[in-house]
């Protein structure tokens, strides 16, 4: 307290200056409209950067919470795509003492889950991700995995509580998928070289396809609803020796930095599966 009272004593003259400059420029901004008007501009323009950058500095620290957000979000507005669901056919209709029954309810077919990636690899020949997601929580083997800009693999292997997924980026994964316009269908390759691109392969050669044309999951696909982005064509690779072209496709999914993915799971996968083996065993 002492040195406070020292301080005031030793600097009189120039906080007793100060405390008058201060009132005199307050009565010139009060009084005067003109520099009242200069006062509020630049108040509000050191107000405006400062809350600015402290916007800045929270916005930081929320970025976890904003980015979990925005996961429960897109995976709200996923399970609303009309994709996930498959009608019956309704041009059938059950006809009883004239009255007309019409079954025109959609079934659910694709249920979405997020899920966090706690590891990933592009270096590898044989790229995997895991996620912080298991058989506790409803995860299985073959489910099909999307990331938000793309698909990125299927899964391979559960825990209770993690899941390794084979990236599209592996020398073994092949999924079908289609060309958007056209609607051609071809299988997708990785053929362990550059991570930036991966192969299409079986597109007839009467096909009309062009540089930067869209790739999209098929409606056939047991592992994804239709249309989910793949990537894009890079380059038209022809073939002499066949009636297909080899597509050069840059993939939608950044996989150096994605974060968040989507486990999607057939829930007609199953029953899909029996009468298929089954109709295998009987046509042999």
């Amino acid at each position: 307290m002492r040195n406070v009272f020292l301080f005031i004593r030793r600097h009189f003259n120039f906080l007793f200056f100060l405390v008058l400059q201060i009132i005199a420029l307050s009565f010139l901004f009060r009084y005067n409209k003109f520099h009242e008007a200069a006062f509020m501009d630049v108040s509000t323009e050191i107000t405006g950067r400062i809350n600015q950058k402290y916007n800045g500095i929270e916005y930081y620290f929320q970025l976890k919470k904003t980015n979990e957000a925005l996961v429960k979000e897109n995976l709200r507005l996923r399970r609303q795509l009309l994709e996930n669901y498959e009608a019956p056919d309704s041009t059938r209709r059950l006809i009883r003492d004239t009255i007309k029954l019409d079954s025109g309810r959609s079934v659910l077919k694709y249920n979405i889950m997020e899920a966090k990636v706690v590891n990933s690899t592009t270096a590898s020949q044989t790229n995997y991700l895991t996620i912080h997601r298991g058989f506790a929580q409803q995860v299985r083997t073959n489910m099909g995995v999307i990331g938000p800009q793309g698909i990125v693999g299927t899964v391979v292997n559960v825990s209770e509580n993690f899941a390794t997924v084979m990236s599209v980026l592996h020398r073994q994964y092949k999924a079908v998928v289609r060309l958007k316009n056209g609607g051609e269908r071809g299988t997708i390759e990785w053929d362990g070289l550059s991570p930036l691109f991966v192969s299409l392969k079986d597109i007839p050669k009467s096909a009309k396809v062009a540089k930067g044309d869209t790739v999209l999951t098929s409606q056939i696909s047991s592992k994804f609803p239709a249309n989910i982005m793949v990537g894009t064509v890079f380059e038209i690779v022809p073939d002499p020796t066949s009636n297909f072209y080899t597509l050069k496709v840059r993939p939608s999914t950044n996989f150096f930095n994605i974060e968040y993915v989507y486990v999607i799971d057939n829930m007609q996968y199953d029953e899909q599966k029996r009468i298929e083996d089954s109709t295998r065993k009987t046509v042999q």
